[in-house]
C-alpha cells in the first residue's frame, strides 16, 4: 500500500430493501470513475433469497415456493449460491478500489474472512475458515460472503448473522453446502445480540485488517430520499 492509510466512509443505510442496495452499491461504484471513493455500506434487508452466478437458474417452481414465504427472491452478479437475508443479520457491503490496497481478488476475500473471525473473537466466539467460503462455528456458517469484483473495484460483500430468524434458512440449502448448518451471534452466545451491538465491533475488525482510516458518511440526499421515501411506504 502506498501513501498513508487509505480513508474508508461508512454509509449506514439502516432497513433497505435488496434492489435499492443494489442501486447504492452501483452509486458507489461509478463515484470511483472520478478517483479513490472507497466506502462501507451497512444495512439489514427485509427477508430475501438471493442467487449468485451458477451455471443453471434454480428451478421457477422452488423460487415460487420461496416467495410464499413472504420473502422476495432476487438474482445477483455476485459469486456463490442461494442464501438468504433478513432482519437481524448484518450485511456489510464494501465498495473498494483494490489498486489502494492489494490487486488481489483471493487476498480481499481472505480479508473479508479474517474481519469476521476478529469480530466474533472480540464478542468470545471462536470461528474460522474452512475449505467453503464463509466464516464457520463448527461446522455451522456464521458469515456467508459473496463479492462481484470489476476493474478492481468490489461489490456486494457480507452477511453475518446476529439475531436473525434462523427457520428461514431450513427452507433452502444455504450456499449449496449440503450437510452444514447455520448459527448466529446471538446462537453462540445464548442471548440476543443486536445488529446495533455488532456493528462497532465488526468497524473495529474492518479498520485493522484492512489497515484503513474510516469516516461517518452518508446517504447521497437524492438516495437518501428514496430509501426514506421506501422506509415510509413500508411504515
Amino acid at each position: 500500500m502506498q501513501g498513508s492509510r487509505p480513508v474508508v466512509e461508512v454509509v449506514r443505510l439502516g432497513l433497505v430493501s435488496y434492489q435499492e442496495a443494489l442501486r447504492l452499491q452501483q452509486v458507489y461504484v461509478n463515484r470511483h470513475r472520478a478517483g479513490p471513493a472507497h466506502a462501507l455500506l451497512l444495512c439489514e434487508h427485509p427477508p430475501v433469497y438471493t442467487t449468485g452466478i451458477r451455471h443453471k437458474p434454480y428451478p421457477a417452481a422452488m423460487l415460487d415456493r420461496l416467495r410464499l414465504l413472504g420473502a422476495d427472491v432476487q438474482r445477483t452478479n455476485r459469486g456463490g449460491l442461494i442464501t438468504f437475508h433478513g432482519p437481524g443479520q448484518l450485511v456489510c457491503y464494501p465498495v473498494l478500489n483494490l489498486s489502494d490496497f492489494k490487486k488481489s481478488v483471493r487476498w480481499y476475500v481472505c480479508e473479508l474472512e479474517r474481519t469476521i473471525i476478529s469480530a466474533c473473537r472480540r464478542f468470545g466466539i471462536e470461528a474460522s475458515t474452512s475449505p467453503h467460503t464463509g466464516v464457520w462455528v463448527g461446522d455451522k456458517k456464521i458469515c456467508a460472503i459473496g463479492i462481484h469484483c470489476g476493474r478492481y473495484v468490489t461489490s456486494h460483500g457480507l452477511a453475518l448473522n446476529c439475531n436473525t430468524d434462523m427457520s428461514w434458512f431450513g427452507h433452502i440449502v444455504p450456499c449449496g453446502i449440503e450437510g452444514k448448518g447455520v448459527t448466529s451471534l446471538s446462537a453462540e452466545l445464548q442471548r440476543d445480540v443486536s445488529v446495533e451491538e455488532t456493528i462497532p465491533h465488526l468497524l473495529d475488525a474492518f479498520r485493522d485488517q484492512f489497515n484503513c482510516r474510516l469516516t461517518d458518511g452518508q446517504t447521497p440526499e437524492s438516495d437518501q430520499d428514496t430509501a426514506q421515501q421506501q422506509q415510509q411506504r413500508r411504515d
